[in-house]
Parts: C-alpha cells; sequence; structure tokens
C-alpha cells in the first residue's frame, strides 16, 4: 500500500514543481526510487509491484536473519547489515547496493523505522601521499556475555590521503605509554608513518575522554621528538581541519562496535583488525571511488620509514592530566575530589596532574611540584570527596569583603542593615553580591552614602539596586555641573557699563542741575 501512496505523492509533488532531491526528503525515500518511479507509468508501475511479491531476491535465504537484527537493533544500518552478513553468515558475492535497497524494502513492509544519527561531517582538501595522518580517541559503551554494560576505549589512526585505517582498544582509560605503543604499532601496520600527524585539540581538554590529554605529557613529547613526525593541533570547534578522522570514529562506533557483544579485549581487537581487513579498508570510499586498501599500496611508498625500535623502558608511567572545574573539584575514575578554594581561575589553563600512590590519589598543579591536594580513592562511582579545609576559603572571603564595604561608609549602621538584607535575601550569591557593592564603592565614591540613604528610604535590597542608583546621582550631578559650566562661560566676559558720578547725583535731585 505505500508503495502506491509514494508513487502517486511523487508524481503529484513533481507536477507541482518540486525538485526529485526535495521530494525524497520530504517523503523520506532515496532519489533514485523517485527517479525510477518518475520513469514509471501506472501501468508499469503496477506490473513491478506485482513481480516484487512473486519473484525471488538473492537475500531471501537470509531475511528471516536480517529482520531479526533490524527488529532487534532498529537503528542498525545497512552498512553493518552487509558487514554482518559477511562476518556472521559467510556471504560472498552480493553487492552492497543489493543489500541496502534489500534492507530498506523489509522496513518498508515490515515498519521499521531507521533512526539516523544527526551528526555531520564536511569535506576537506585531498593531501598528497605521506603527507598527513589523523588521530583521534573515542569510547563506546557495549554489553558483555553477561548482558552488563562495558565501557571501552580506543584510538584510531588514518591516513589521510589514502583513509587506511588502524583501531586498536583498550578496556580501561589510556596511560602514555599505551598511547606510545599504540603510534608504533599503527606505523607498523601502515608500514611507515607521515611527514606530520593531526591531533584534536578539544580532546587534549576533555574530561570525559582523557586519552587526548596524554600527549601532552613530556614522556610523548620526548617520543615526538625521537621519531621526528610534526604534530599539528587542529582547532578548536572546526571539523572540517579533522573531518577524516572523525568519519574514522564514527565508522568504528556505528559500523563495527554497535551491537557487538564484549567477551575480553584480546578477542575484541582480534574482531576489529579483521573487520579493518574486511571491511574498514576494503570498501570502495564514495569520494575517491577507489577501496582504502590498494589507494594504501601506492601511498605506503611514499611514507617515512620507522628506524629502530623505541626504548619503551625509558618512558614511565606518569601523571595524567585532568582540567579544573569552575567548583573547584577534578573528575577521576568516576568520582570528583575536591582542590583548594580559588584554584580554579578563569584566565588560566587550569590543568593540574594527578597519580596514584600508595591508594591514595595526589594532585599537583606541575608533575614534580609539591602536592596541591591528596584524598583517599572511595569505592564505587558518582562520589564527591571533599577536604573541609578546601572550603573554609569562602567564610574568609566573604568576611574581607564585608570589612572592606563596612570601612568606606560614614554610616555604619545604614551599610549593617543593608549587608543583613543582602545576607538573607542572597545567602548563595552573596559573594556576588559584595562583589558589586564594592566595585559600585571604586567606581562612585562621592555618591556611596547618599544611595545607602536613597536604598533605606525606597527600602531596596540589592546590589544591582545600589549601583543603578549610585550611577543615577552621577549622572545628575553631572549634568547640573554642565550646565553651571555653561552658563559661566556665557557670561564670562560681561562687564557692568561705567557711569559718571554726576549721573547718580542728577537722580538723586531729580534731574535738576546743581
Amino acid at each position: 500500500m505505500k508503495r502506491y501512496v509514494d508513487y502517486y505523492e511523487i508524481h503529484r509533488l513533481f507536477e507541482e514543481g518540486f525538485s526529485k532531491r526535495s521530494i525524497a526528503k520530504k517523503l523520506g525515500i532515496s532519489r533514485n526510487r523517485v527517479i525510477k518511479y518518475l520513469d514509471m507509468s501506472i501501468e508499469e508501475f503496477e506490473d513491478f509491484s506485482i513481480s516484487l511479491k512473486t519473484r525471488k531476491r538473492k537475500l531471501d535465504s537470509y531475511k528471516d536473519k536480517i529482520l531479526l537484527w533490524l527488529r532487534e537493533h532498529p537503528d542498525m544500518s545497512s552498512a553493518q547489515v552487509y558487514d554482518w552478513l559477511q562476518e556472521k553468515l559467510g556471504v560472498k558475492n552480493i553487492a552492497e547496493n543489493t543489500v541496502r535497497n534489500y534492507v530498506n524494502d523489509l522496513r518498508e513492509i515490515y515498519h521499521i523505522p531507521k533512526v539516523n544519527p544527526s551528526r555531520t561531517y564536511l569535506s576537506v582538501p585531498e593531501l598528497p601521499m605521506g603527507q598527513q595522518m589523523q588521530v583521534d580517541f573515542g569510547q563506546d559503551t557495549v554489553k558483555d556475555l553477561n548482558g552488563k554494560s562495558k565501557r571501552l576505549y580506543f584510538i584510531a589512526f588514518v591516513l589521510s590521503h589514502s583513509r587506511f585505517k588502524y583501531v586498536e582498544w583498550l578496556d580501561r582509560p589510556f596511560r602514555t605509554i599505551d598511547v606510545i605503543q599504540m603510534h608504533e604499532r599503527a606505523f607498523k601496520y601502515f608500514e611507515g608513518m607521515t611527514e606530520e600527524i593531526v591531533y584534536d585539540q578539544d580532546a587534549l581538554l576533555a574530561v570525559s575522554e582523557n586519552a587526548g590529554d596524554l600527549i601532552m605529557t613530556s614522556a610523548f613529547i620526548k617520543y615526538q621528538q625521537a621519531r621526528k613526525f610534526s604534530v599539528y593541533l587542529c582547532r578548536k570547534n572546526d571539523p572540517e581541519s579533522k573531518g577524516k578522522i572523525e568519519q574514522v570514529v564514527k565508522f568504528v562506533k556505528y559500523n563495527f562496535s554497535k551491537h557487538r557483544v564484549f567477551e575480553n579485549l584480546a578477542e575484541w581487537n582480534q574482531a576489529c583488525w579483521k573487520w579493518l581487513k574486511r571491511t574498514g579498508n576494503y570498501k570502495i570510499h564514495h569520494n575517491i571511488k577507489k577501496r582504502h586498501s590498494e589507494v594504501h599500496a601506492l601511498e605506503k611508498k611514499h611514507l617515512k620509514k620507522v628506524v629502530g625500535t623505541y626504548i619503551f623502558e625509558n618512558v614511565v608511567i606518569e601523571s595524567i592530566t585532568r582540567m579544573i572545574q569552575k567548583d573547584n573539584t577534578i573528575r577521576f575514575q568516576g568520582n570528583r575530589y575536591s582542590v583548594p578554594q580559588g584554584t580554579y581561575r578563569k584566565d588560566a589553563s587550569n590543568i593540574v596532574y594527578v597519580n596514584i600512590e600508595n591508594g591514595l590519589l595526589n594532585i599537583r598543579l606541575t608533575q614534580t611540584g609539591s602536592s596541591l591536594a591528596t584524598h583517599k580513592i572511595p569505592e564505587g562511582r558518582g562520589n564527591l570527596i571533599i577536604d573541609p579545609s578546601h572550603r573554609k576559603r569562602n567564610l574568609s572571603k566573604r568576611d574581607v569583603l564585608i570589612n572592606e564595604i563596612t570601612e568606606a561608609f560614614d554610616d555604619k549602621e545604614g551599610i549593617q542593615w543593608l549587608i543583613q538584607k543582602l545576607l538573607e535575601r542572597y545567602p548563595r550569591h552573596i559573594i556576588d553580591q559584595l562583589r558589586v557593592i564594592q566595585s559600585t564603592i571604586k567606581k562612585y565614591p562621592r555618591f556611596i552614602d547618599d544611595t545607602l540613604q536613597e536604598m533605606k528610604k525606597l527600602n531596596m535590597t540589592s546590589a544591582n539596586d545600589f549601583r543603578d542608583i549610585a550611577c543615577s546621582l552621577s549622572i545628575e550631578v553631572q549634568q547640573r555641573e554642565q550646565v553651571k559650566t555653561v552658563i559661566n562661560e556665557k557670561y564670562r566676559d560681561l562687564r557692568a557699563p561705567e557711569r559718571k558720578e554726576d549721573i547718580y547725583l542728577k537722580v538723586l535731585y531729580g534731574g535738576k542741575r546743581i
């Protein structure tokens, strides 16, 4: 029934002037189907519909299995179905377009809509062979054999010219030595390395994915200098400069790991490398229209040879970095830990180094510096661990502000009244309120006592009201002074006329001459 509705709607919209692309978008179908239906008369379409019900198709013998996958995972892409047919059922000699059309027909017949991810990517200029490699970190949550959720972490490499990929997984967050070892294995897999490696600057500051932080450590910098490749940090929020690796991360998540069951790390990585050989590096790329493995066979001749073995014994497990949050805490392994109040600064890097020693979490501002905070690591996740001494500074800061503000006023009783009102009305934002009062005192020192009197008269109890009244009084005085200045300027050179002494005598004697 839906086929007939689509057929009539396609012809109706086309007659009204809609383009084929816009019709496909409106009806949620492919542009090829729109073209196909427009080329059919109603008689041809009816014959075509009947033939669909009677003809045998290549994938009919796998219909039940594909339906099971689609019903269990409605967001499954046809590309993943194509990969699973090869991996799980050993299907050969079936074109990917055949699978895509078959899956689309099954979704239509059995009413299994597909949920499409909303993320979009932009193309980037093609680069010469051997020039650039892009690297990014990711993570995914999958189910294990017992049906429990398991968090996995991965690093992905892609050669920018050939799109040839390498991926490796861990079942824990990355350490510096892990990142270096995986770079070495990627170079071996690629049979060389590029002149430049691009990393995502956003990942360097990410809290949820700490792996990217590790290229900031001295151990990785030593490795980069030993291997002599240049590092390029792409601009923040700039997908154009790292679009290829963004596509790889998405491809790994939605084509390999999605709906896959985790047994152990070794089996998972083996399955991933087989997937790379079978699908990840074997598919024909939709832009370059070639297989990644075929282009890589040409590109590897232009890669720099990796000479010798890097001495990993020189790499110690160093501190990893964390970002200080605005509430003066850091996140580590699912928990939050306090640092002294005021450690976070708006315009600073706000990076600290953390490591575990004897069951305690040590937090330092530098890798070799003294300890900023030390916490006992609790069991479980989702905990907030606070050292009480880290929060004492709030009270002293408030008291200092109150004392400074009070000293600036002649009317001590009046300012105490206003501060008490602010404490009652804004208990959680009292520091912010006091800072507004403080800045107003600095800006309008002549008017603060008059402003306080106005506040009491109008029963206003907000620091913003205090600032606005002081500003108004200042403007009013400025206007009066400007008027006074104008008047003085206007009559500055005006002089009374000089009169002879006898004129006053004439007035006294009624104009008679003396």
